[in-house]
């Protein structure tokens, strides 16, 4: 699940380029609305995700929405984590400041505390097919390090909703084929930069493999998913997704619960 993006290997740098046939209005609703949803699915037995605080925050730079969660990894995680790992381990905090067009995410772990940093810095950008080269403004020494990854939803990922044979009653759009954006309005453009640094001495090569073998697919699963939904949050306001997120953050602590 997307919440498994947790453990890497020293620092990296990596730019995420993800195209979708929406505004980016109409992405700002999908969005919340998927990650709520999402999680909600993800939520059974010992793992889920427990929604602390969704409230506004302002600071002298920006305003928006700040979000904290727990999420519990229990049986999401591969076995041989599970075995050497202490419980504080098969957790993960989120802290995220969304000012859209502006999203900032910080992840961390109580365990792993100084030695595991994952912080990501996401810019959206309307009429754009991810062209632009550095949109997060960064250094010589830092675009030398950042490796470009782009994601393209018409590409299939296991259990997620299919794009290319997806058609939305509500605003006739799809089915997508490869190569959509060159003709697509609207489309947008969301450029994710993913800082991760790991550090802990044996384990590097092991955990490193495991996050690369499906990071890619999270982030396509998402958008597959908050496109293919688009006929249940479209013409959403956001007040009907506050009042969603509270829905499921309710139901979400219930299922973790009965589980205690």
């Amino acid at each position: 699940s997307s919440w498994l993006v947790f453990f890497f290997l020293d620092m990296k740098l990596i730019e995420y380029r993800i195209p979708m046939p929406v505004s980016c209005d109409e992405y700002r609703i999908g969005q919340l609305y998927a990650v709520a949803k999402s999680s909600n699915q993800e939520t059974s037995g010992d793992s889920g995700v427990e929604v602390l605080v969704n409230e506004p925050f302002e600071n002298e730079k920006e305003k928006g929405q700040y979000t904290h969660k727990i999420y519990h990894l229990g049986n999401k995680v591969p076995g041989w984590v599970a075995a050497v790992a202490p419980a504080s381990a098969l957790k993960i905090e989120e802290k995220a400041w969304n000012a859209f067009p502006h999203c900032k995410t910080e992840l961390t772990n109580p365990f792993m505390g100084q030695r595991f940093t994952y912080t990501v810095d996401t810019l959206h950008y309307d009429n754009d097919l991810g062209n632009q080269e550095n949109v997060h403004n960064l250094d010589k020494s830092q675009l030398k390090q950042r490796t470009v990854t782009r994601v393209d939803i018409t590409k299939p990922v296991p259990e997620s909703p299919d794009p290319t044979t997806f058609k939305s009653e509500k605003t006739q759009r799809g089915p997508l084929k490869e190569g959509w954006e060159k003709t697509a309005d609207p489309v947008m453009c969301a450029y994710k930069l993913i800082m991760v640094d790991f550090r802990y001495f044996g384990l590097q090569t092991k955990m490193e493999n495991f996050i690369l073998s499906f990071q890619d697919n999270i982030l396509a699963k998402f958008h597959q998913q908050l496109f293919c939904w688009i006929d249940e949050w479209y013409g959403m306001s956001i007040d009907d997704i506050r009042a969603y997120e509270k829905k499921l953050a309710d139901e979400m602590a219930s299922k973790l619960e009965t589980q205690e």
